[in-house]
């Protein structure tokens, strides 16, 4: 079993910053790709960023240019720096996983972090 626990959601005014991470535990070879996903009530969770264990990179364009993904393979850890936040950013977050292990591949979701961008 796989687990992602984030943290460093929460509020911030136009304009502001917020850093997520999402550390990954359990039994597994390989975790790839890792990336950040978003939802707001009412609609479908989208695609925020992604990145491959050779720190390959893929971004909504409604985020590129303010958001940077970054990764650390060695403590299976994924960040999400988001800058320049806009109030159509709030949203709730969700770190996601693509994990290869003894039961093959698999894919994980995190309990999501609630970021919230006030005008």
């Amino acid at each position: 079993q796989v687990q992602l626990v984030e943290s460093g959601g929460g509020s911030v005014q136009a304009g502001g910053s917020l850093r997520l991470s999402c550390a990954a535990s359990g039994s597994f070879f390989m975790i790839n790709p890792m990336g950040w996903y978003r939802q707001t009530p009412g609609k479908q969770r989208e695609l925020v960023a992604t990145i491959t264990s050779g720190r390959a990179t893929d971004y909504a364009d409604s985020v590129k240019d303010r958001f940077i993904i970054s990764r650390d393979n060695a403590k299976n850890t994924v960040f999400l720096q988001m800058n320049t936040l806009k109030p159509e950013d709030t949203a709730v977050y969700y770190c996601n996983a693509r994990v290869w292990s003894l039961r093959g591949e698999s894919e994980y979701w995190g309990q999501g972090t609630q970021v919230t961008v006030s005008s």
